[in-house]
C-alpha cells in the first residue's frame, strides 16, 4: 500500500469483521494524517489557540482521549478517574508530551481499538450500550462508528488549525 492510497481502498484489515472495516479503515486514516499534518510543525505553537480556536496539542490529545472512553462504553464499562482526569486536561499544555508523543499515544490506542474490532461479533453489533453519567442510549456499532467519524472530524480540525499556525 502507498503512503498516498486511503485506507479504505487497501482492502480488509485481517480479522476485523466486515461490518467494522470502515471504522478500522476511517482510525488508521487518521493516524496517518494526523502524523503528516503535524510532521513539520512547529512544537512551540503546540497550545496556542488560532482565533480563541482549539490548539493542534488539545486536538492530538483529545483523539486519545475521545477514543479511549468511547472503547470503554462499548465495553459496558465505567470510566475511571484516571480517564476523568485526562479529559479535565485534555486542553492543558503544561507538562504535555511532544506532538509525536501525541500522535504516538493515538496510534496505540487505535491498536488498541482494532484488537478490539477483533473480538465483536457481527451479532452485537445492535446491542444497546450507555454513554455517560446520563445513560445516553445508543448501540454498539453506535459508538465504533463514532468513535471513527469523531476522529476523523478533529483530524480536519487539526489541518485547518496546523495551517493556520503554520501561515
Amino acid at each position: 500500500m502507498s503512503a498516498t492510497q486511503e485506507y479504505w481502498l487497501s482492502g480488509p484489515i485481517p480479522e476485523v469483521p466486515a461490518l467494522l472495516q470502515p471504522a478500522a479503515h476511517a482510525l488508521l486514516q487518521s493516524v496517518r494524517e494526523a502524523r503528516q499534518y503535524v510532521s513539520d510543525f512547529p512544537e512551540d505553537k503546540l497550545w496556542e489557540k488560532p482565533f480563541g480556536r482549539a490548539s493542534v496539542g488539545f486536538h492530538l490529545k483529545h483523539l486519545t482521549g475521545v477514543l479511549d472512553r468511547l472503547l470503554t462504553y462499548v465495553k459496558k464499562e465505567s470510566l475511571t478517574d484516571a480517564q476523568f482526569q485526562y479529559l479535565k486536561n485534555e486542553a492543558n499544555g503544561e507538562d504535555a508530551p511532544s506532538s509525536q508523543e501525541l500522535i504516538l499515544n493515538f496510534e496505540t490506542k487505535v491498536n488498541e481499538a482494532l484488537d478490539y474490532f477483533k473480538t465483536v461479533s457481527e451479532t452485537t453489533l445492535t446491542d444497546e450500550r450507555f454513554v455517560g453519567r446520563k445513560k445516553l442510549p445508543t448501540t454498539v456499532i453506535g459508538l465504533l462508528f463514532h468513535a471513527a467519524e469523531h476522529s476523523q472530524r478533529h483530524v480536519g480540525q487539526l489541518l485547518v488549525t496546523v495551517s493556520v499556525l503554520k501561515g
